[in-house]
């Protein structure tokens, strides 16, 4: 069988973009390893209507709708390769080679953190990168960013909406005159010794033996492409200073014809909402595509 379109991740954009061309009534192949950004959360927050609804919920019941649909098959596989071009793709995935007209890619990112000791340990649980998915749930608490580049500054002059902020530089980066006067306004305070390692829920301890201690901790970390496949099938990929993303255009469509990229690979910004709303339009674009409406 060759299907019309082979969506490759099954997290929030995948599963999007299945439910979306489904509808259209069009062969679908979703391919997903079952690895999510998110996995570390407990709970997600900020999209409507799942508000607080741990993330292995909300994608159990959108693999339960999408199964529904008669038209979808679900493999849970790695897909190993893809080769092909527009109207013959082929996919290996689960031991056996799959046939598509149309790709879309989901495959996700790898958030690359600082190697600093108990970060990792804590990362979704106390140590965050989004304020809008998680900066609520601190209770105006005391929040930490730890730097990690000069994107720091981003984070720092935002997180005083959600409780008192401290800028940890760790030897990161120095602001100028012109960002310490951007975070004196908006009450941000700088700290400037080198992080030596977290323990608790969010105690830093800094190299010259001091301690503070944090509700929770924000991090901007380097974004690395989940997998090779976008680089393997020639998809033109962008280096932003949040690190690697697919290059699209406003429909979704990659720099190859028959391929389309959503979600957090193909976005400098990860959020569930905009996955969603990702997946939904490579949909688009790839049903447009099988139309002949390029």
């Amino acid at each position: 069988m060759t299907f019309e379109a082979i969506i490759i991740g099954g997290s929030y954009a995948g599963l999007s973009s299945a439910l979306t061309l489904a509808r259209a009534r069009r062969r679908v192949l979703l391919i997903d390893q079952g690895i999510r950004r998110n996995r570390f959360a407990s709970h997600s927050h900020g999209f409507l209507t799942q508000d607080g609804t741990p993330p292995d919920e909300i994608v159990a019941q959108a693999k339960a709708q999408i199964s529904r649909y008669p038209n979808v098959t679900w493999l849970d596989a790695r897909a190993e390769t893809a080769t092909g071009s527009i109207e013959d793709f082929t996919v290996e995935a689960g031991g056996a080679e799959h046939r598509g007209r149309r790709l879309i890619l989901a495959t996700g990112v790898i958030d690359v953190l600082p190697e600093i000791d108990g970060i990792a340990d804590r990362w979704g649980k106390s140590i965050f990168h989004c304020p809008y998915c998680h900066g609520y749930e601190l209770d105006v608490g005391r929040i930490g960013v730890v730097a990690t580049s000069p994107l720091a500054m981003h984070q720092a002059l935002m997180l005083p909406d959600w409780g008192p902020t401290t800028l940890l530089l760790n030897d990161a980066f120095e602001p100028d005159l012109q960002q310490m006067a951007a975070l004196q306004g908006r009450g941000t305070a700088v700290e400037t010794s080198a992080i030596s390692h977290v323990s608790g829920t969010a105690d830093v301890h800094f190299t010259d033996g001091r301690l503070s201690r944090f509700d929770g901790l924000f991090v901007a970390p380097t974004l690395r492409l989940a997998g090779d496949l976008a680089e393997w099938l020639g998809c033109a990929i962008d280096e932003t200073p949040m690190g690697h993303c697919i290059r699209t255009d406003a429909m979704k469509a990659t720099t190859v014809a028959g391929i389309f990229a959503c979600g957090d690979a193909a976005r400098a910004a990860g959020n569930v909402t905009f996955a969603v709303a990702d997946g939904t339009l490579a949909a688009l674009g790839a049903h447009r595509s099988l139309m002949g409406f390029d």
